[in-house]
């Protein structure tokens, strides 16, 4: 009896010490650990704040989600950061709508020369988009928060004094946005951003359409003599910052409560980072000499209206794909004429 009292006592020892271990083991498979994905470098002010907004999360959840920052681009090639959130190489990526063509179309509006004043503006925007159409485009992933460059303007390797100046001219675009130079009369030329700096100065272009940030973000404000503010043809650089769908799938209800308010925060949180950007932007291409040309009233509603056509063809695409995109762009519009 006393045997087996020994032995039972022994057994129940080590069913009690296999549960006292096993419960950080539990714990820890309990804890999602998220890998992001950001296409600045380590010290860009964008990827500072993505590593801030993965501290927060942590800290919303209790630790239950932590997020790792992946930065320039060393987890994923850009042009490849929306299908591999969906395959799940990254948890969360961040980059350009357009760097997934064709895949966005609804969303393409966001891009279109819509008069855009600055990036806070943009950003709002493009959230407030979101939450109204919810496109299916995104069905494959969950979307944390949109946000964008802008204004997009045309800056020049030789001084001009209005838009009219830069007819004929051979200016760096990307795809999406050549037509807004081609219908100003000049000459689309596309490369990589990493190409632009070397072809203006070696005047291979005579100048590029950028979003204000480039100016210091990539130097251009070294190479160009003038900026031509004119807001007729005023774009804006579409983000995104996505979630693998299973992984959020994963989260419990209450810790994705948490989260979707920290995005509304950061929503914003970009768009203003956005204009302090755009400033600091400007006070260096003035520094280096750069000329900053505003433009008439008159001339900003002359370029407005060769935009028309550009939205046209935006409407007439999303209409053969069964898109509302005649109601995306009013929304746009009339959010931008309602948020100046």
């Amino acid at each position: 009896m006393k045997k087996r009292f020994v032995v039972t006592l022994l057994v129940f020892l080590m069913v009690f010490l296999f549960f006292l271990t096993s419960i950080p083991a539990q714990a820890q498979e309990k804890t999602m650990k998220l890998r992001l994905s950001t296409m600045w470098p380590p010290q860009h002010p964008h990827s500072v704040l993505f590593n801030q907004w993965g501290k927060d999360v942590e800290k919303a959840t209790q630790g239950r989600v932590t997020v790792t920052l992946f930065a320039a681009s060393t987890l994923s090639p850009p042009m490849q950061v929306y299908d591999n959130t969906v395959k799940g190489i990254v948890d969360v990526g961040t980059n350009l709508l357009a760097y997934s063509p064709g895949r966005l179309p609804l969303s393409e509006v966001l891009q279109q020369p819509l008069g855009y004043r600055n990036g806070l503006q943009a950003s709002k925007l493009a959230n407030a988009y979101y939450k109204k159409f919810k496109p299916k485009e995104f069905d494959d992933v969950k979307v944390m928060f949109l946000h964008g460059a802008a204004p997009g303007f045309i800056f020049t390797k030789n001084p001009v004094k209005s838009t009219a100046d830069i007819k004929g001219l051979r200016i760096k675009a990307n795809a999406e946005n050549a037509d807004i130079v081609k219908n100003l009369g000049a000459s689309p030329v596309t490369m990589p951003v990493t190409e632009t700096y070397d072809s203006l100065a070696r005047g291979v272009v005579d100048g590029t359409l950028f979003p204000l940030e480039a100016l210091r973000g990539f130097k251009i404000g070294e190479v160009v003599k003038t900026v031509i503010e004119n807001y007729g043809m005023s774009y804006m650089t579409s983000m995104y910052c996505i979630m693998n769908k299973g992984k959020w799938n994963a989260i419990s209800p209450a810790d994705q409560k948490a989260i979707e308010k920290i995005n509304d925060e950061y929503g914003e949180k970009f768009g203003k980072q956005w204009v302090a950007l755009d400033k600091a932007a400007e006070e260096f291409a003035k520094s280096k000499g750069v000329t900053f040309v505003t433009v008439s009233k008159a001339e900003e509603a002359a370029t407005a209206q060769k935009m028309q056509p550009i939205l046209a063809d935006y409407v007439k695409m999303t209409k053969s794909k069964g898109l509302p995109g005649d109601e995306a762009l009013k929304f746009c519009q009339d959010f931008l004429k309602n948020n100046p």
